[in-house]
């Protein structure tokens, strides 16, 4: 039933493994996707992963830092397999304690792990366990709680309650007993004295015509009751208004410019803005010179008070914890319980860090992380701390942030090397284009980072094409030939040769997307254009005509970079965005391995304060990295992702 188990150290050494009968292939290749998936990319909150054809589940154990490793195939229910790599855990460290406790890896080597005949113990147990299990009978209908039930028992009135027997008749009865004029009054005699009853149980045990006259009773004191209540409020000071801008007279002013020209002056006539357009020429100016080279990284820096509010968190967290232990403890409180939460004197298990994990868990979703995978992350690193000693002098609290923090910092940055500009390069060594497509939702700013990125080329002196693939939106087009045109303006095409360094490459609306870039590409190699920027148009995740539009864009063309553009202000709904986009690419493409979503450009950064979790999710969902931060609304608004300076803002208090 089982292709394989394994027992190996983090360290990478193998102790000792297992193939079952008629099992070829070696285990190898799983593993090493396992590990380099989940284990290295702090993924571990589930305990399954699934590789090809085989289904995989591991255990860690973080006290000898050992992972234990069972493979199956994935069309097969193995119930009992959680509780079996649980048994052989404990057996395997009860048998060789002594030889797992010498510490270095030569020694591991050295030792020799004779475990099969106790492993086959342990299947052999686990197998009849759950052979027992499955081969439960079935309970007759007279055994059931079916059975036991009659019609009236079932039978429901109108307030949603079932009606037990005796009730039931006295329903009926008065239900013969309504048409007369005069027991109305007796009913009403019935509400009145019934009210405390109804206060507390609602509707219960009234008749269909008390529940009637209660209803009006209410209706009218309502009415009785909102002209009293209106002058008791007493209105307060309405805010002054801030002055409006003065509509402007247009009269016989002459004909001359100058006179005409409104540019300089407020509708009062005071000048406005001479010291601004200073500021515009020398802000022009460093546009031009800033952003050659490597992208700035985004910074967050941290101040002496905001170190402090963290120290007095984590103090409120320790008292806490020391809290629970002294009512757990009974008489041995204070000093020992503060001491208990202090020092390192045992390993910890998920009971020592389950409050501490809440606080955390709460504290990722208020800065935007989505909730699913808030969850995940502090799973994880329950699974990553558990059955680990503490160091001395040393508490829970600052024990799992620093966990936490660490693993944050291993998902945002990159698993492989992210550097466009070297990229570019060898692409036009090989003389062709480097295609880069952008994709996202509606209203994320795809037109305006590719506008950004446009700009960043051109200063490392790149000639770009932007192919207008957005032939759905009204103004996509008209949109990227004002950007082109602004760019031609801050390069001439006077100081590169005389050849513009952007160019439009568009066919206008109704047309079919990967037709027009398919052409833009090869219009891009025939001109010898470094980049060509593929512009599409926005679309929601469940459009599903669109999003095959955009896999078969992707499929046809095959860009060198698929771009994700999602803005820093979703939560959740990066979750769903990012799956169903990377769904849709997959279930359209015509190929065995399928492009997916290559990065991420995350926009609007400079919305969100310190809530930027986003880039959290966004990352953990994919494993892509961020390549691009958008942090302003100028071309060199573009930064590249710093993962401590994300982080860091991210634990901020």
């Amino acid at each position: 039933m089982l292709d394989f188990f394994t027992i190996f150290s983090k360290g990478g050494i193998v102790l000792w493994c297992f193939q079952g009968a008629g099992v070829t292939e070696s285990f190898t290749g799983p593993v090493n996707a396992l590990i380099r998936s989940v284990i290295l990319q702090e993924r571990s909150g589930n305990n399954s992963y699934t590789h090809e054809a085989l289904s995989l589940k591991y255990k860690l154990d973080n006290e000898f830092e050992l992972i234990f490793v069972v493979g199956f195939q994935k069309i097969l229910t193995l119930t009992y397999v959680d509780k079996f790599i649980d048994d052989i855990q404990l057996h395997f460290r009860d048998r060789y304690k002594n030889e797992l406790e010498q510490k270095g890896a030569l020694k591991l080597i050295q030792n020799n792990f004779e475990f099969d005949d106790d492993f086959k113990m342990l299947l052999r147990e686990a197998e009849e366990s759950s052979k027992a299990r499955n081969h439960a009978t079935m309970r007759t209908f007279k055994e059931s709680e079916k059975s036991q039930k009659t019609v009236k028992s079932m039978i429901e009135t109108k307030g949603g309650e079932k009606v037990k027997e005796p009730g039931g008749k006295k329903n009926k009865n008065t239900k013969k007993e309504s048409p007369a004029a005069e027991p109305v009054k007796v009913d009403q005699g019935k509400a009145s004295s019934s009210g405390p009853k109804v206060v507390e149980n609602g509707n219960q045990g009234l008749t269909p015509e008390e529940i009637v006259q209660k209803n009006r009773e209410k209706f009218i004191l309502k009415r009785t009751m909102v002209p009293t209540a209106k002058p008791i409020h007493s209105k307060s000071p309405k805010p002054q208004k801030p002055k409006e801008k003065q509509m402007r007279v247009w009269g016989d002013r002459g004909s001359s410019t100058k006179e005409l020209d409104y540019s300089g002056r407020n509708g009062d006539g005071s000048q406005n803005g001479g010291d601004q357009n200073q500021e515009a020429h020398i802000d022009l100016g460093m546009q031009l010179s800033s952003m050659k080279g490597d992208l700035l990284s985004v910074d967050y820096e941290t101040s002496e008070e905001e170190e402090m509010e963290v120290e007095e968190e984590e103090k409120v967290v320790i008292s806490e914890t020391s809290k629970t232990s002294s009512k757990k403890g009974g008489g041995f409180g204070g000093m020992f319980g503060m001491l208990k939460g202090l020092v390192g004197s045992k390993s910890l298990t998920r009971e020592d860090m389950e409050s501490v994990l809440e606080k955390m868990r709460e504290h990722l979703i208020a800065k935007n992380v989505a909730a699913d995978i808030s969850s995940q992350l502090c799973d994880s690193v329950a699974k990553k701390l558990e059955g680990k000693v503490m160091g001395t002098f040393t508490t829970v609290a600052s024990t799992v942030k620093q966990a936490l923090q660490d693993s944050l910092v291993q998902i945002l940055q990159p698993k492989r090397r992210v550097d466009i500009l070297r990229d570019v390069m060898e692409a036009q060594s090989q003389r062709k284009p480097f295609v880069i497509t952008f994709c996202g939702v509606n209203g994320v700013g795809k037109s305006t980072n590719l506008a950004k990125i446009s700009f960043w080329l051109i200063e490392n002196g790149f000639t770009v094409l932007i192919a207008a693939c957005d032939t759905f939106r009204a103004g996509a087009v008209e949109q990227l030939r004002t950007h082109q045109r602004r760019l031609n303006s801050l390069h001439p095409p006077q100081q590169h040769g005389g050849r513009p360094v952007v160019q439009l490459y568009e066919k206008g609306y109704g047309k079919d997307a990967a037709g027009i870039a398919m052409e833009a590409i090869a219009y891009a190699r025939n001109q010898a254009f470094d980049v060509v920027l593929v512009d599409t148009a926005g679309r929601m995740q469940d459009n599903a005509p669109l999003m095959t539009a955009l896999a078969k864009l992707i499929a046809l063309n095959m860009p060198d970079l698929v771009l994700f553009v999602g803005e820093a202000l979703v939560g959740n709904e990066a979750v769903d965005q990012l799956v169903k986009f990377n769904q849709a690419l997959a279930d359209h493409s015509m190929s065995d391995k399928p492009r997916l979503i290559d990065g991420i450009v995350l926009t609007k950064f400079d919305t969100i304060d310190d809530k930027v979790g986003a880039a959290i999710s966004m990352t953990y969902i994919t494993g892509q990295p961020i390549v691009f931060v958008g942090t302003g609304q100028t071309y060199n608004d573009l930064r590249s992702l710093n993962a401590r300076a994300v982080v860091s803002a991210l634990m901020k208090a």
